[in-house]
């Protein structure tokens, strides 16, 4: 599958020098303790240890900084659920393996790190202060995710064409996800029922 860009404005400088590395990190920390608007320029440049023109230099201001901080951990983040789905799908999975590694590929780095859990706050706050370009979580990290996982589940769940299987996974269609997680906790019942009989 091609590589999907996450969208938004380029940062001015495209160099990967130590004080970019160093703003994007104390960057991310504060935008996720404090949100967008309690975070200022002044805090992030002298908690990196560098000057106010910094910000400007490297990224063209506060609001390209926020969208670069969320550019980086949104492609990172849409890579390891990729790779998680294709490593799956190698070794002829079924779909319970399949789901399983989704499900811990999607929810594990947001509680085994810190930095995990930094990014889910940040991540929090966002959806509470809206700064980002709308349709740059779509983009960037949905679609190509659910767009891979629905053809993982074309390959694994034979006569499941790829149409119905986008469907399934989805994360809006609420209908299909109480029906999906009715039956998953009523099958829980079941088996927890004839363990104990």
């Amino acid at each position: 599958m091609e590589k999907t860009e996450i969208h938004g404005a380029e940062p001015m400088a495209a160099e990967s020098g130590p004080t970019r590395e160093r703003l994007l990190e104390v960057a991310e920390r504060l935008f996720s303790e404090r949100g967008f608007a309690a975070t200022s320029v002044r805090h992030i440049t002298a908690e990196a240890g560098c000057n106010l023109a910094a910000v400007n230099y490297h990224f063209g201001g506060k609001d390209q900084l926020y969208e670069e901080v969320f550019r980086r951990r949104l492609e990172a983040t849409r890579e390891q659920r990729l790779a998680s789905i294709r490593q799956t799908v190698e070794g002829s999975p079924s779909l319970e393996a399949l789901l399983r590694s989704f499900a811990t590929a999607f929810l594990e780095p947001f509680v085994t790190t810190s930095e995990g859990r930094q990014w889910h706050r940040l991540m929090r706050r966002e959806l509470h202060e809206p700064h980002l370009p709308q349709g740059m979580f779509v983009g960037g990290i949905i679609t190509p995710v659910y767009e891979e996982l629905a053809a993982a589940l074309v390959r694994v769940a034979p006569g499941l064409d790829l149409e119905t299987a986008r469907y399934c996974t989805l994360p809006e269609l609420i209908e299909h996800v109480v029906l999906f997680s009715a039956a998953g906790v009523r099958a829980a019942a079941v088996r927890r029922t004839e363990a104990r009989g």
